[in-house]
């Protein structure tokens, strides 16, 4: 099974540093879980493809916050950590 590297960008940092540090635990555990798979919903690891976007988006529920990613070969790339209310403006 293929691994996959997960790459947090500077935005993604800033912004999960900023969620407090119970919830930036818990985000660092679902984000995690997509080393192993990011493509397939599971317990844990609620993800989504996002529609209309190019290139394509996926998204990871973790609670009320959103982990807005995309792939690169074997590369998960975490662009943003953001609330729901305002993760998709």
């Amino acid at each position: 099974m293929t691994k996959f590297q997960v790459l947090l960008s500077e935005t993604a940092r800033k912004q999960l540093a900023e969620t407090g540090a119970k919830d930036e635990a818990r985000i660092r555990r679902g984000i995690s879980r997509l080393e192993s798979d990011p493509y397939r919903p599971r317990p844990g690891a609620d993800i989504k493809k996002l529609v209309a976007a190019d290139p394509a988006m996926y998204r990871l529920c973790v609670g009320d916050w959103r982990v807005l990613f995309f792939l690169d070969g074997t590369k998960v790339k975490v662009t943003s950590v953001r609330r729901r209310e305002n993760a998709y403006d």
